[in-house]
């Protein structure tokens, strides 16, 4: 169905509709109704999901779709200097240079455009650019990699475009997409970008805080039906990665991830020989 959508002629002009953020608006408040849980059994068979991890009792399928995952199971490395995944998905990273990254072939992505922002966009040249790309299956609840104080919530108003390659590979779709990032003054970090960006179906971005003392671990907030993507923007030398994080870096290769799993460290730290 998607390369029929993104390939065909036919299928764009579909495409156009199915985009638009009122067709997602209408969706999210029928996945928001009673009946919608007719759907849950189907989607979580199709998708191979362990409801055994998760908290239940859905009145919706929304409330499956952004389902709790059990305490314990996605926990924070103890060391406050690990660099931790806000959340579950497919990681890519690329190196900031001249505010572009590549996070597929043939589709580049000016940070300028991504923040609609050039003075913030010049704050992280030569920094790393970490791409976690969430499919229908993933856990779609993120939270804060670090301790700190965030500003309030930027909203960017677009389209909505699946997140799949075979749309990555067509359509400028981090740019394109509604978006929403904050800015936060990190404890170990600097100050970082986190963005949320939309996707086909996402009927919303579901940010907890707006300007806020926030707490490493503690839940950012969720999304609600569809894939969808988080993308964090770090100072230069601001993390050392790990392997085989560092492995990655402007492949283009897709590493999957759990929130909490440690992604590198703290510049400074490692620089003192700890890791």
């Amino acid at each position: 169905m998607l390369h029929f959508l993104y390939h065909t002629i036919i299928g764009r002009m579909i495409l156009k509709i199915l985009c638009k953020p009122c067709i997602s608006e209408t969706a999210g408040r029928f996945l928001d109704m009673r009946a919608s849980r007719v759907l849950i059994n189907p989607f979580i068979r199709k998708n191979h999901i362990d409801l055994s991890q998760y908290e239940t009792g859905f009145s919706c399928f929304n409330d499956c779709f952004c389902r709790k995952i059990k305490p314990g199971l996605r926990e924070f490395p103890q060391d406050a200097f690990a660099f931790a995944s806000p959340c579950d998905g497919l990681l890519s990273v690329y190196r900031i240079n001249d505010r572009t990254v590549l996070p597929v072939k043939q589709s580049r992505y000016s940070i300028d455009d991504l923040l609609e922002d050039v003075k913030l966009a010049d704050a992280f040249t030569d920094g790393f650019c970490l791409v976690f790309r969430l499919c229908v299956e993933h856990y779609h609840r993120y939270s804060y990699f670090d301790s700190g104080v965030k500003g309030g919530n930027i909203h960017i108003p677009g389209v909505l475009h699946t997140v799949r390659p075979v749309a990555l590979s067509q359509v400028p779709v981090f740019v394109r997409n509604s978006r929403e990032y904050t800015i936060l003054q990190t404890d170990h970090f600097g100050t970082v970008v986190q963005m949320e960006v939309g996707a086909l179906l996402v009927g919303r971005i579901c940010n907890h805080h707006g300007a806020y003392r926030f707490r490493r671990g503690e839940e950012k907030g969720c999304f609600q039906y569809g894939g969808s993507t988080i993308i964090v923007l770090l100072q230069k030398d601001a993390l050392q990665l790990s392997s085989p994080v560092s492995e990655i870096v402007g492949t283009g290769n897709e590493l999957p991830v759990q929130m909490g799993d440690v992604l590198g460290f703290a510049e400074t730290h490692s620089r003192n020989g700890s890791h």
